[in-house]
């Protein structure tokens, strides 16, 4: 699935946060707990390393009542293997977590601390990660605008915080293209895309088929099935059936079943559900880089045979 969903404010955005890297100490990006890897902005780490101004990144997690515990923890350890990185999940809903973040930021930069200098923080995050969340939550009064659709912050802003810790807030920004396609699915379900930018039907038939194979007590459960059938069709008709979802004729009503199951999944009624893992992500790195390599081969190709021509 392709999406193009790139608005000329994130691309202004980009340029102004490359311009006010050299003038913080560290980053913190805010990603979704149920999709570490997709919603992990990869323009972000090649900005901090933008001509050597290597960076410390937070990664805080949000949203870990939505995602699954065991593989928010598989999370926790894969991020730390970076180097520079330290990963905190946390939620909205206890404050008390998000506010570890000023005392990490403390540690994360030592030298301004005993010089008892502010220490400078970019927060940064893809659109709809609850970023504007966290930052009202660690300044203690609403600041930032707060929506469930994406792109709503637009510009940047500085935040003092206690304790010492300045906040550079920045609009969300998503990546012009998506290399890996699993991540655009996953993006699209969690809600990080315009539904405007997306097929219902599409992101449904995915989302089905992954919840089959890895939840399927929580689909079982929540819409009351006897069993999950064979193909993906059938399962969605039979949820169709359960919810009334009929047109004239007793026909299945597949664009509102659909709804239902990412509407559902967002609202967390589904249970705590994370869509990715690191053994995941793994592989599908790999099976890219071969997609990237088979591309680049053909594109070399193309330009010898025009080079013939020419001769």
């Amino acid at each position: 699935m392709a999406i193009q969903w790139y608005p000329g404010h994130m691309h202004k955005a980009q340029k102004e946060i490359k311009q006010a890297l050299p003038g913080v100490d560290l980053i913190i990006e805010v990603i979704d707990a149920r999709i570490p890897y997709s919603s992990a902005n990869p323009v972000i780490a090649d900005l901090a390393n933008n001509q050597g101004l290597s960076k410390p990144i937070i990664k805080l997690m949000n949203k870990t009542d939505l995602a699954d515990p065991q593989v928010t923890q598989q999370w926790c350890k894969y991020l730390e293997l970076q180097q520079g990185v330290k990963a905190l999940p946390v939620t909205a809903h206890k404050p008390e977590q998000v506010k570890k973040v000023i005392g990490l930021c403390r540690k994360l930069a030592p030298h301004r601390v005993e010089k008892e200098l502010s220490v400078r923080a970019m927060i940064m995050g893809i659109p709809n990660v609850g970023k504007s969340t966290i930052i009202n939550l660690l300044s203690g009064r609403i600041i930032a605008k707060v929506g469930n659709e994406p792109a709503v912050t637009q510009r940047q802003q500085r935040i003092d915080l206690s304790e010492g810790v300045t906040l550079f807030d920045t609009p969300g920004i998503l990546w012009p293209k998506i290399d890996n396609q699993n991540s655009s699915y996953r993006l699209a379900i969690t809600g990080a895309i315009k539904d405007t930018a997306l097929e219902y039907d599409d992101i449904a038939f995915y989302a089905m088929d992954y919840l089959s194979k890895n939840y399927s007590k929580h689909l079982l459960e929540k819409f009351k099935l006897d069993k999950l059938e064979e193909q993906t069709l059938d399962t969605l008709e039979a949820i169709g059936r359960i919810r009334g979802c009929l047109r004239t004729g007793g026909r299945i009503d597949l664009d509102k079943v659909c709804k239902i199951l990412i509407n559902e999944y967002r609202s967390a009624s589904l249970g705590e559900i994370s869509l990715e893992t690191p053994e995941m992500i793994e592989k599908e790195l790999i099976e890219v880089a071969e997609l990237q390599r088979v591309k680049e081969e053909k594109k070399a190709a193309r330009k010898n045979k025009i080079k013939k021509k020419k001769r």
